[in-house]
């Protein structure tokens, strides 16, 4: 994870499929204020593109990615709205 980004709410999302990790990330990010960061830790290759997609669609801001440590992708998104 990032340095400069501590997120709020962390999301295993591993062995869920499409679109499973979006749906799980609509579900829950009410539960940070507005200017947290959700991190969705997510191994199924369409959440990269969901996941942005989702972000633009409802007015959050994707931060980007990094790796978790086994080295599966987290997605960052902070809470806009």
């Amino acid at each position: 994870m990032s340095d400069a980004v501590t997120p709020a709410l962390e999301l295993d999302c591993r062995g869920m499929r499409c679109p499973l990790p979006v749906i799980k990330l609509a579900n829950r990010i009410d539960e940070v204020p507005v200017g947290a960061v959700v991190a969705v830790t997510a191994d199924d290759p369409a959440a990269r593109p969901d996941i942005a997609a989702w972000c633009r669609m409802r007015g959050q801001e994707h931060l980007g990615e990094t790796a978790a440590e086994d080295g599966v992708p987290t997605f960052l998104v902070r809470r806009l709205v």
